[in-house]
Parts: structure tokens; C-alpha cells; sequence
């Protein structure tokens, strides 16, 4: 039986466990990850990648290759309704609303205004293998797929795994520190007794995996197409592009539908069924893969179980109105990494693991009810935007449709009655606030006692605040004809960025990280400061003095704010890096 001993274990190779892998690697954490499964997913799941993903994604040099697979803005940044694909009767083909949605559109000045990146469309069958292969490119060997977890125990300061090969059934003992369970919630949570709190299995969904050529019929352009069928509510569906072309040359597509009583595992039946939602009886397709999935609302009771960490959906499963899974598990493992690499390195103490619960579980418990809330909305927007209510029976559907598109005064006020009502949708596809302006009110922040801005109720309007806990507003600066985004100033360590008067506060982080062994970047931004505000917008979004500064953490929150100068700077940073590096240390001061 081999043996190997590493600082982090990683039990899960999705798109959260890889990203994982990639982010400590960059942060030079020694690890290993192992996945039951011998390849990366074939199943069209998530496929929006937002905003803050992106700029998560740039700053850890995987942007560019995810960049390269893509839809384009330009490609996807609408949704829509209509009635059908195909067809030539007189409701077939019709559109029956679309709007602007996830940075596309009238958006994207609003989206390239608030940060370096903007969104992409990249499903996760296209999106993991570029993940493996970074990730094996980072750390070599160390990336085991076919391999799954067998046994773990905790043993004091250490856990003890056992990984089993699964084609040769050979166990190899791994000792680590600590493991961040990426393992979809399958394993590790459930022997540690975690409970997902929640509404869980509200409706089952089948998706269908294939290949077809259906560029006569398609209307480019949408991320979401939603078929509301006036004759048979049965066939009512939402169809996905799922690449690796965009648009018109797409050549493989996702069908989520209801089965009802359909069976399931009838491949054969199941393209019936794809021939008939999409009117096409005759259309040639290759269908690859179906899956069965079911619409859900839990959270863990807990993030953090002694030496494991749990992610992505093993600590939050919502619906995917919003888009908020994939990228919400992404951005745990990026609150995560830079505070393993601390504490297994020893410039923090174990108690900074603390924070990951602290911080992201109240995101996570927002991120559920805001999925449930607009699943919940989204299916009653429709009824009541095109007059499909319980009330209608289903004989009479076709009348509703008719009544929607009719030239006559009435339709006239159905359609502007129901403009109303889908505008509503903007809390489901417009909501950039939730993407980019959630903040950490608890865990490794120092509060400065400023209160927090004010939040749009439809989570779309995001007001940038350099507020700890905030992200950092990104902002364009120059220096030597370089140009730089805010977001770049510290790479993957920590940064002070203060004003064009707070050299002081510069000298001093130079004093705290050589006592602390920990990097801090410093950078001045203002007129005759070595960075130059390229185009005004850090002085409208800074909101502290020329003598102020800002200290950013690795993942570009903000972790403490002064808004001008000090008599003693140095001690008011160390103290401050202090508090961030012991929460233990700094609990027990504070009582």
C-alpha cells in the first residue's frame, strides 16, 4: 500500500475541484485531487459563467483559454419566448417576448464599466477539461481521476484518506492537513453527519444531450430560449446551445423538459420527444446523453466539519435561475485557497479557516433563496404574462396565444400588460448586484463602521464601494504606458492601495510584510502617484482621502479601510494584518 503525504487533499474533480487545483497552485500549496470519475463531465449543466467568475478566472490565468471556447456576448446575451421552433400554423414560430439579459445588450456598457471582463457562455463539458488540463499543467501528477475516496478518518492535526484506484482496486494512503470536499456532496458530507437544510426535490427534470443541425430554424443570439407550446402544455421546454460553434453553426444542444409520464430511460422515445418539441419529425440527431436531475433548495448546516471544508454543491444545491451554482461554487474555493495557503504555510493561524464558513455561508444562504425566488417567479411570470393560470384549461390554451398576438385593442393590452410583468424577469437575468456587489459583513474584514450601500430589491443596480468586505471596484490605471485594472494591483497576495498623499502608508506595509512574512504589494493611484487614474473613475468610487489607503486581500475583497492618514501607520496596519492572520487572537482581544 503506497503512502503520500500532502498539506490539502481534494476530494472532487468538477468545476469546483478543479478550480481548487489551479488556485493553490498558484498560491504554491501542495496538493492532491482525486475524482471517482475517469473524465471530466459529459452532462450540458452549467453554462453561464459571470462576471465575477471571470475576473476570478483572469486573475488565476485561465481566462484566456475559457475565453477561447466561448459564446460571446454578442452570441447570448438575450433570453427569450416564443411558441414554437418550427411550424405554419398561425401561432408557430411566434416570439412572444426577449430582453437584454446577463450583460448582453444595452447592459454591456453598465457590465464593462464595473469590471476588466465581462461574462461568457461556456457550458461545463467545455469548461472542465480546460480546468483538468491547467490544473495537471500546475501539478503534475498530482490530478487523479479514476481514483475515489475509500475511507477517511481525522486523527488530531491531520486527516488519513484512502484512495482507491478504480481500475486496479489499488489503495493509497493519503495523510493531509486539511480537505475541501468538491465531491458534489456525495461522500464526505453525509459521514460527517452534514444536513442540507432546505426544500429539497421540488420537481425532476430531464435534460437531453444531442446533435443536430438546426441553423434553418434558429434565432441567434439568446443564452435561454423558452418554448411555451399554445397547443400542448406537455411541450412546453427550454433549449440550450451548447457549441463548440455559436449560433446558427451551433451543432450541439441541451432540451431541459418535464418528463411527466414519459420513460425516462426510453432513448428512443426521449428523441421522439425532441423531434416533437421542436416540430421536426424528420430531424436527424445523435442524442449522447440524458440526464435526470431534480430542482432544489438546500444548504449545509455547516461549511466547515474539523479539518474539512465543504464547497460548491456539497454545501449549496439551488435552482439555476440566475446562474448562481457553478459560479457561487467557484467563488468558494477562491475565498478558500488564499486562506489554506496561509495557514499551511504558517503565516496565519488555523483559525482564519474559520472565515470561509463566516463569509461564504451566508452568500451561499442568499444565493439559495434568491434561485428558489425566481424559480418560483419565473414559472408564475409566464402563467400570468400570457394568460396560461390554472384556470385555463388546456382545450383552451390556443385561444390565450390567440388572444396575446390578436391586432385588435385587447391584444394590444395583453401584450403591454404582459411587457409589464416580464420585466420582472430583470430579478432573474439582470442581476448584477448579486453577481459582483455581495460583500462579507463577518471573517477576515476589520469594519470601519460605514454602513453598506444601498441594494436595488431586484438585485440589479451594483454600486461600487471600496467598504471592507466590499469587493475592490475595478477601475483602469496606467503606469509607464501599461494598462492595469485595479484588480491586477495585487495579484494573488495582498495589496495597499492608497492615495497620491499616502506614501506613509506604503513605507509601513513594507514594515508589516516583512514582519509578518507576508507580501503586500503597494501602489499609489492619483495625479503624480506612479499609477495614474486612466480615466477618472477611481476618484469617483475610492471614498477615502488623497492620505487614505485601502488593504486588499488575495481575492480582491477589501479587508480594511482608512480614510486618511495616521501618526503611526505602521502599527495601525500591523494591528490590522494582525486581526486578519489570528482571528482566534483577535476574538480574544475583543472581549
Amino acid at each position: 500500500m503506497e503512502a503520500i503525504e500532502v498539506p490539502v487533499l481534494i476530494v472532487g474533480g468538477g468545476g469546483c475541484g478543479l478550480s481548487a487545483s489551479c488556485f493553490l497552485s498558484d498560491h504554491g500549496v501542495d496538493h492532491l485531487l482525486v475524482e471517482r470519475h475517469t473524465d471530466t463531465s459529459k452532462l450540458p449543466k452549467a453554462h453561464y459563467l459571470n462576471q465575477r467568475t471571470m475576473e476570478i478566472f483572469r486573475q488565476h490565468g485561465l481566462y484566456d483559454a475559457a475565453v477561447a471556447k466561448s459564446a460571446p456576448l454578442e452570441k447570448f446575451g438575450r433570453v427569450r419566448w416564443q411558441t414554437t421552433l418550427t411550424g405554419d400554423g398561425p401561432l408557430d414560430t411566434k416570439v412572444i417576448h426577449e430582453m437584454d439579459a446577463f450583460g448582453g445588450g444595452a447592459l454591456t456598457p453598465v457590465y464593462a464599466a464595473a469590471g476588466p471582463v465581462l461574462p461568457i457562455k461556456l457550458p461545463q463539458l467545455r469548461l472542465e477539461p480546460i480546468l483538468r488540463s491547467q490544473a495537471e499543467q500546475r501539478n503534475p501528477g498530482r490530478v487523479l481521476f479514476g481514483h475515489e475516496l475509500a475511507a477517511f478518518t481525522e486523527d488530531g492535526d491531520h486527516v488519513v484518506a484512502e484512495i482507491r484506484d478504480i481500475a486496479t482496486g489499488e489503495i493509497t494512503t493519503v495523510t493531509a492537513r486539511y480537505v475541501v470536499a468538491a465531491d458534489g456532496g456525495r461522500t464526505l458530507g453525509p459521514q460527517l453527519g452534514v444536513e442540507m437544510q432546505g426544500v429539497p426535490k421540488m420537481v425532476d427534470v430531464t435534460t437531453a444531450y444531442f446533435s443536430a443541425d438546426l441553423s434553418q430554424w434558429w434565432h441567434e443570439g439568446t443564452i435561454i430560449t423558452w418554448f411555451l407550446n399554445p397547443y400542448r402544455p406537455d411541450l412546453s421546454s427550454t433549449l440550450l446551445e451548447m457549441g463548440p460553434s455559436w449560433g446558427k453553426a451551433c451543432e450541439e444542444w441541451g432540451l431541459h423538459f418535464i418528463p411527466g409520464d414519459a420513460d425516462r430511460e426510453d432513448h428512443e422515445a426521449i428523441s421522439a420527444r425532441i423531434r416533437e418539441v421542436l416540430g421536426l419529425p424528420g430531424l436527424d440527431l445523435t442524442l449522447h446523453k440524458v440526464s435526470h436531475w431534480s430542482v432544489e433548495g438546500v444548504l449545509a448546516d455547516r461549511y466547515r466539519d474539523g479539518r474539512v471544508l465543504i464547497v460548491g454543491d456539497a454545501a449549496h444545491r439551488q435552482p439555476p435561475t440566475t446562474g448562481l451554482g457553478l459560479n457561487g461554487g467557484i467563488q468558494d474555493v477562491h475565498n478558500l485557497a488564499w486562506k489554506l495557503a496561509a495557514v499551511v504555510s504558517g503565516r496565519a493561524d488555523d483559525s482564519l479557516l474559520d472565515t470561509y464558513e463566516a463569509e461564504r455561508r451566508p452568500l451561499g444562504k442568499r444565493n439559495v433563496e434568491w434561485g428558489l425566488s425566481t424559480w418560483f417567479h419565473h414559472r408564475m411570470m409566464t402563467e400570468a404574462a400570457v394568460g396560461l393560470g390554472a384556470h385555463i384549461p388546456p382545450h383552451a390554451r390556443s385561444s390565450a396565444f390567440t388572444t396575446y398576438f390578436d391586432s385588435s385593442p385587447v391584444g394590444e393590452v395583453v401584450r403591454a400588460r404582459a411587457a409589464e410583468i416580464f420585466a420582472t424577469h430583470r430579478a432573474e437575468c439582470q442581476a448584477h448586484d448579486l453577481e459582483i456587489g455581495f460583500a462579507y459583513e463577518d471573517g477576515a474584514v476589520l469594519p470601519d463602521g460605514s454602513d453598506p450601500p444601498a441594494r436595488s430589491p431586484m438585485g440589479v443596480d451594483y454600486r461600487p464601494t471600496t467598504r471592507p468586505g466590499h469587493r475592490l471596484p475595478h477601475a483602469w490605471v496606467e503606469r509607464d504606458g501599461e494598462r492595469l485594472s485595479t484588480h491586477d494591483l495585487a495579484g494573488t497576495g495582498f495589496a495597499l492601495i492608497a492615495g497620491p498623499q499616502g506614501a506613509a502608508w506604503c513605507e509601513a506595509a513594507a514594515q508589516v510584510a516583512e514582519k509578518f512574512a507576508v507580501p503586500i504589494a503597494t501602489a499609489r493611484i492619483g495625479e503624480g502617484a506612479e499609477y495614474a487614474d486612466a480615466e477618472g473613475r477611481w476618484a469617483q468610487v475610492r471614498e477615502f482621502g488623497d492620505d487614505g489607503a485601502v488593504l486588499v486581500r488575495p481575492d480582491n475583497h477589501v479587508a480594511w479601510r482608512s480614510t486618511g492618514g495616521s501618526d503611526t501607520p505602521a502599527d495601525v496596519l500591523g494591528q490590522a494584518v494582525a486581526h486578519l492572520l489570528d482571528q482566534r487572537a483577535a476574538a480574544a482581544a475583543e472581549r
